[in-house]
């Protein structure tokens, strides 16, 4: 629906485009849904210029992938320029610090201010988990496009320990918003700074009561574990709305927050990520409208998304079609699970048809909970039959069952299985968890003594998804290197039951506690700091000339070199004919020879070789081999004394108050839902009469 000739879109009204977590990139090597992300950010943008709107609002997660391909940034780049380039004038100011509000931009001010840019729709975005900063240089894929002029980045914050979130203050008319926002922190840290009062929004001085507070976040909002979700609880309840990014089932229609008096929307995912049932609810972006403190939300359904159907069957439900006794019960499963599948198909046919943006092939999945004595048929044999009609012929069937409690004993994991379930269905998959599971299930002498759990599965996260290739070695050495301190200003007795037992009330001392997670952190910054050492030297060491380089290269005639001098870089096999099978190439900034200490360096004198626990118990305190200096792993202490010099903003939670505070609006338990100023349209037609405005008139949220 247009804004022209609709008199409720005045002066005063802002009109917001809201979308959450576009995952441009997803499946982007996929012969069938491989351009599935970029057709709807496409259909998205344009909506936002159809309605006119004044900004596009993103909740998080535009990008998959932590590190996007050339593809997926251009064609993001492609989009935006799109759409957001144009002569159409901005109508609403911003009146706080754009300093304070985009500090980590070397462009600090909104972009559609810059004298070298046109903008007409600005966009507002808060980064996601999958899109989160990484790096010595803490950079994500937002800050490209930030820095590229298309993006406004909010909502970040680098301190560990404590948050002020200052916001973004808008002003159209007589409207006002204070716009909030954070970006992806793991959510076990964000929930201990809740509980510990390590969290604190800011707010205007001036006309407190009037500015209509919204608020953007990036965290589990389902409960996934005691800490590992963030309660709506935990928020300000100065909030009027809260756009609640990372949830992929579409919750659009805002619901009523009775203890905290806030409204919370979950837009949900513009793309079907996992074939789950919460996946496969109607996919919505929202319009929202905002005028003085009265909001309205209009669902607008995307139609370029790809259906995606999902069916449960439970065998033993049908005793009378089939029985584990009945002779050919295999065959019989499989035509009833082919029949149900072409239901689906035939109701997917019928939903597409007069909407030609659709695509053709939907996504089927059907899962089977065979227990009760029946068996699985094969399913790749059974995908063939539908190859060129579903999108996902690999994931139509998913076999379940139930798992049966054989008393106390715990069950241990079967990873041969879980290997094999099917992509869509691992990408659900929280890699931390795995490895918690694994060895809570693991026998004794499988058990971790000198790591925890968590950090053990924190650093195998940082390596699965950031590619950060040393973290485990990292953080290994880092435990190695404090054990070893530990154990020696204790003075333990130089045996092997009662070392043993004192690296195990080390470990136990630290689990969920601040040092475990200060650990894990220090030892993944020493991994990057390493990596981004190592591609510096490499890139220095790259000599273009005929004459013979100074790292040592082996040939096909000269001997095998020493093993125990191996370097740790990403040697390749000699390839071609007449090379040996053991010729290496040259190591990541230093030769094959170098040793660990010595990593981006051409020369080593000798390589440092790490010692165990028992080696380092009976050795000197001091350590000197050929000049090799021991590493450091010194905790740093960052203190920021830095004060803005800002009085436009005041904490939110204060205890006590002086003459130049405004007061808190605590009083609002029994205000009432017409006195909040709000209403929701949640029919899909555009062409009904919209009047976003009809509530009484409000007296005061406070």
């Amino acid at each position: 629906m247009t804004s022209s000739g609709n008199a409720v879109d005045d002066e005063d009204t802002f009109k917001i485009l809201i979308a959450t977590d576009v995952h441009l990139g997803f499946l982007e090597k996929d012969a069938v849904r491989g351009n599935d992300t970029f057709v709807t950010f496409d259909e998205i943008m344009k909506c936002a210029k159809e309605n006119e709107v004044d900004f596009v609002l993103l909740g998080g997660d535009l990008f998959h992938d932590n590190k996007p391909s050339r593809k997926t940034m251009h064609s993001c780049l492609e989009i935006m320029r799109k759409y957001c380039m144009g002569d159409k004038p901005i109508l609403f100011d911003i009146i706080s610090d754009q300093a304070v509000n985009f500090s980590n931009s070397k462009f600090p001010w909104v972009n559609y201010q810059d004298e070298n840019l046109n903008i007409s729709i600005p966009v507002f975005s808060v980064h996601g988990n999958h899109d989160d900063p990484t790096g010595a240089d803490g950079l994500c894929a937002i800050d490209l496009l930030s820095c590229a002029g298309f993006v406004n980045h909010f909502g970040r914050s680098r301190s560990v320990e404590k948050l002020e979130i200052s916001p973004v203050l808008l002003h159209k008319g007589n409207t006002k918003i204070a716009l909030y926002g954070l970006g992806s922190i793991p959510d076990e840290r964000l929930y201990r700074m809740f509980v510990n009062n390590q969290v604190t929004m800011l707010r205007p001085r001036e006309d407190e009561e009037n500015w209509f507070n919204l608020f953007v976040i990036h965290q589990n909002r389902s409960k996934h574990g005691a800490t590992n979700y963030i309660p709506e609880q935990f928020l300000d309840d100065f909030l009027d709305l809260v756009v609640w990014g990372h949830e992929h089932e579409c919750k659009i229609t805002p619901s009523r927050n009775e203890q905290q008096l806030f409204y919370v929307t979950q837009p949900g995912s513009s793309v079907v990520t996992s074939l789950s049932p919460g996946e496969a609810v109607k996919k919505h972006i929202g319009l929202l409208r905002v005028k003085g403190r009265k909001m309205n939300l209009q669902k607008i359904p995307l139609q370029t998304v790809r259906q995606f159907l999902i069916e449960d069957i439970t065998l033993s439900d049908h005793p009378d079609l089939f029985s584990p006794e009945m002779p050919n019960v295999l065959q019989k499963i499989q035509a009833f699970c082919q029949q149900k599948v072409e239901e689906m198909l035939e109701e997917a046919e019928r939903d597409r048809l007069g909407n030609p943006l659709t695509p053709e092939k939907p996504l089927i999945r059907l899962r089977i909970d065979y227990s009760g004595g029946f068996e699985s048929f094969n399913t790749v044999r059974f995908s063939q039959k539908f190859v060129d009609r579903v999108a996902n012929p690999k994931d139509i069937i998913h076999f379940a069952r139930h798992r049966e409690t054989k008393g106390t004993k715990e069950e241990a994991i079967d990873f041969d299985a879980l290997l094999s379930r099917p992509s869509s269905e691992v990408l659900q998959l929280r890699v931390e968890d795995l490895v918690q599971e694994y060895f809570q299930t693991a026998e004794k002498n499988m058990q971790l003594s000198l790591l925890t759990e968590q950090g053990m599965g924190k650093a195998v996260q940082e390596y699965v998804d950031k590619e950060e290739k040393d973290a485990i070695e990292e953080l290994i050495n880092y435990q190695l290197e404090k054990t070893q301190r530990y154990l020696r200003e204790r003075r333990v007795e130089a045996s092997e039951e009662k070392i043993d037992e004192e690296i195990r009330r080390f470990r136990d001392s630290k689990k969920n506690t601040v040092e475990e997670d200060e650990e894990v952190k220090e030892a993944i910054n020493r991994a990057k700091a390493h990596r981004d050492r190592g591609d510096s030297f490499r890139d220095q060491d790259v000599v273009l000339s005929d004459e013979p380089a100074d790292v040592n290269m082996e040939s096909d005639e000269d001997s095998v070199p020493p093993p125990s001098a191996r370097g740790r870089g990403r040697g390749t096999r000699g390839r071609g004919r007449g090379q040996s099978s053991t010729t290496r190439g040259r190591a990541r900034g230093a030769g094959s020879q170098s040793g660990r200490g010595g990593r981006g360096q051409k020369v080593l004198s000798s390589p440092v070789k790490s010692k165990s626990i028992m080696e380092a118990f009976q050795a000197p305190a001091t350590r000197t081999s050929h000049g090799a200096t021991k590493k450091s792993y010194a905790e740093e202490v960052i203190i920021d004394d830095s004060d803005s010099g800002d009085d436009s903003f005041v904490p939110a939670k204060t205890v006590q108050r002086t003459s130049s505070m405004t007061s808190s609006r605590k009083s609002s338990q029994s205000q009432s839902l017409s006195n909040k100023g709000v209403y929701f349209d949640d029919d899909d037609d555009d062409d009904d009469e919209f009047d976003p405005f009809r509530s009484s008139s409000r007296h005061g949220k406070r």
